[in-house]
């Protein structure tokens, strides 16, 4: 039964999050709406509106209660750096085939790697190191396979995903070691004003005199509430991803992670047409490879220190057990 309920939470989340990934690119690169700010700047509009409704008005979760300068120090710098890991992904869609994206997205780990060494929470390993360098180079082949590759597109890719892992770690820096969990809707409470407010800048300077016309004058090619349902869309795979991982685990979600993008790379192909050439799936295989050697040492090192952990608690309880006795 619980390997039932575990198989349904992974077939959940798999399923809003290649919705949410495939309405983003119709609506920003096939709909007559190539503003990715504006669709992120509503998404956290959205998000920050719910959050407040849940915490402040309902009362659904309690509110940590942080203070401006704890604000302004934990959340602000994560909101910052999410805002513009989500401008700059959206804007790729305009450029690069959802197939090619996916392809990219395997540089996280050791994106996420590297960012915990030179801010000392992850130590050097050569092992690791080179299984990073495997995933890099498969990536390389994908991109010299890639028949629509775009210079520009692929720039705002990497970046999106430099500025993504710099947030993963800055969450674990300033969040997590300092004790503070957020569910969901906690961090929809208090990071998506921030992103909010890092978007709404560059919205004002680059897109708002062309989409407030647009939607004022109705030349929109979509009913507009489309734009709703992709909001709640967007909101419902927070939820996925808690629920995921909640009930689960992280390592559950990198291997449906990958399953997930091959389904992805099939979707591009049939639904948008886009090319996918051999040597891209061969470059695949080899990062498919290079993010399997990565989970199976991390699960390794989690066992460690569980075992660790154990042993400890055995001595300390041998201890006591010794003073009372000789008590």
């Amino acid at each position: 039964a619980q390997a039932a309920k575990s198989y349904g939470y992974v077939i959940v989340w798999m399923s809003i999050s290649i919705t949410v990934i495939l309405f983003n690119k119709w609506l920003l690169a096939y709909a007559g709406f190539p503003f990715p700010i504006s669709l992120t700047l509503w998404h956290m509009f959205f998000c920050s509106t719910v959050g407040f409704l849940c915490v402040r008005v309902f009362k659904f979760v309690p509110s940590h209660n942080l203070s401006m300068a704890d604000y302004a120090s934990r959340v602000v710098p994560i909101g910052l750096l999410y805002a513009l890991s989500l401008w700059l992904s959206n804007s790729s869609y305009l450029y690069l085939s959802v197939s090619f994206i996916q392809m990219t997205k395997s540089l996280m780990p050791g994106l996420v790697y590297f960012c915990g060494i030179m801010l000392k929470i992850e130590e050097l390993n050569m092992y690791q190191v080179c299984n990073m360098v495997l995933i890099a180079f498969g990536v390389l082949v994908c991109a010299f396979g890639e028949v629509n590759l775009h210079p520009l597109g692929l720039t705002l890719q990497l970046s999106a995903l430099g500025f993504e892992a710099a947030r993963l770690t800055l969450v674990q820096i300033l969040i997590k070691s300092k004790g503070i969990a957020m569910n969901p809707i906690q961090s929809l409470y208090y990071i998506s004003p921030a992103c909010f407010v890092c978007l709404f800048i560059p919205w004002v300077q680059l897109e708002s005199s062309k989409v407030i016309p647009l939607l004022m004058e109705g030349k929109v090619k979509f009913p507009p509430a489309l734009l709703l349902l992709n909001a709640l869309c967007a909101f419902a795979l927070n939820l996925a991803v808690f629920m995921l991982i909640g009930k689960t685990s992280a390592l559950t979600m990198n291997i449906a992670g990958v399953i997930k993008d091959w389904l992805l790379i099939w979707f591009s192909f049939s639904v948008f047409q886009a090319p996918v050439t051999m040597l891209n799936l061969a470059g695949y295989v080899f990062c498919c490879a290079g993010v399997a050697v990565y989970n199976y040492m991390k699960l390794q090192k989690m066992k460690k220190l569980e075992k660790k952990s154990l042993s400890r608690k055995i001595t300390v309880d041998l201890e006591k057990n010794d003073k009372r006795e000789s008590a």
